[in-house]
């Protein structure tokens, strides 16, 4: 990985821009390696070569991908250690009593993985089999989850508003989402982390969800006023009245869902995007589209920012840090908007899981699944706060 640090200035933006790359705006590390920017804090550009332009998946490589799973990216050179408070996995007592056949459905990112969890959770538990076959692919999965044909779908996105309304149609109740491992860094289909980008003429330094929520949605659950220029950001001179231009996917996309979850969306509620918003049907163009526009903004997946564009540290809540979407913030899940790997299950709130299909996903999110994910080498492993919170779904 090629990176160049400098402070920021025009200059910098000179120097990237002509070298066709895009730039992570961050503060000095001073934890080990967590680039955090905290208010009125000197801000470095981190200069990085611009993704190659990536291709959309031929009907051959879909095909392929359903029957075999896609093919792996080569792993990052930089991999996580595991969080040393991740819980350790200790097996039933009675392990030759839990018993009991499964049937299980995957996205094409994920069997491998899927089938490693499996086969690590079998050798412990011999009289449980779980059944993990193709056609492997998300949406599939779903579909047959709420059909009642499945009882685990491992999924690589949050789950299609329609998928969720046609479980809760049948079961009377949504299904149970419950985090599995992180999704990757930049590989491009293995689920990787979404930037907020804008021109990199632009000297906006960060944002935090309320001001996002603020420019993307007419919802504004945050509590923020719309925002539709520079000047509302805090940005003077010539950039004050400047109209800010957004560029997003078309709903419905798994990028374009993320971001309305994580920022448009709170508790109860489930926010709206604005109107005026320039669409695109897929997310390859975004970047693109942004660093050809000194007033755009926009939301990428990392893999896909093959245009010379400026990163932005984002904040989640009013008071906490600002983190910048490195590889340290994604893989120690600081950075707010790294993705998550799902597994769907059908519990009834207030009623347990199968005892066995329950000890299968306490092993996933305990220290010894997590060490599949790690030496899978392409998802990053939950954090012990994520697990934790996995196991309070799961109920202990």
């Amino acid at each position: 990985m090629h990176l160049m640090a400098k402070l920021q200035g025009p200059a910098g933006l000179a120097a990237a821009a002509a070298a066709a790359s895009f730039c992570i705006a961050s503060a000095a590390a001073a934890d080990g390696g967590t680039a955090v920017a905290a208010p009125g804090g000197p801000l470095l550009e981190w200069l990085m070569p611009a993704a190659a332009h990536p291709a959309a998946q031929t009907a051959e490589e879909k095909a392929r991908g359903m029957v075999a799973g896609r093919a792996r990216p080569r792993p990052e050179l930089l991999q996580p250690t595991l969080d040393p408070r991740l819980q350790r996995y200790v097996p039933r007592p009675d392990a030759a009593a839990l018993r009991g056949r499964f049937r299980a459905a995957a996205s094409d990112v994920l069997p491998d993985l899927a089938q490693r969890w499996i086969a690590a959770f079998e050798k412990i538990y011999p009289n449980v089999h779980i059944d993990l076959a193709p056609p492997y692919e998300g949406s599939l999965g779903a579909q047959k989850l709420a059909a009642g044909r499945l009882d685990i779908a491992f999924v690589s996105r949050e789950l299609r508003p329609v998928d969720v309304a046609a479980f809760r149609a049948k079961f009377g109740h949504p299904p149970l989402s419950v985090p599995v491992c992180g999704g990757s860094w930049r590989h491009f289909g293995f689920l990787d982390a979404v930037g907020v980008i804008v021109n990199q003429a632009n000297p906006i330094r960060r944002l935090s969800f309320a001001q996002l929520d603020a420019i993307l949605s007419r919802t504004h659950f945050r509590g923020a006023a719309p925002v539709t220029a520079w000047g509302q950001l805090g940005l003077t001179g010539a950039w004050a009245k400047r109209p800010i231009h957004i560029y997003g996917v078309k709903p419905w996309n798994g990028f374009e869902e993320f971001v309305r979850e994580r920022v448009l969306s709170t508790p109860g509620h489930r926010g709206a995007w604005r109107a005026g918003i320039r669409f695109s049907p897929t997310v390859f163009p975004i970047a693109t589209q942004v660093a050809a526009d000194p007033d755009g903004i926009g939301y990428s997946g990392l893999a896909f920012l093959d245009a010379p564009v400026k990163l932005l540290p984002l904040q989640r809540q009013a008071g906490e840090p600002y983190y910048a979407p490195t590889y340290g913030n994604v893989a120690r899940a600081a950075y707010p908007l790294a993705r998550l790997v799902y597994a769907n299950v059908d519990k009834t709130a207030g009623k347990a899981l199968d005892p066995a299909l329950a000890e299968f996903l306490r092993f996933i999110v305990s220290r010894e699944g997590q060490r599949q994910v790690l030496e899978q080498a392409i998802y990053l492993p939950l954090r012990a706060q994520q697990a934790r919170a996995s196991l309070r779904l799961v109920g202990r």
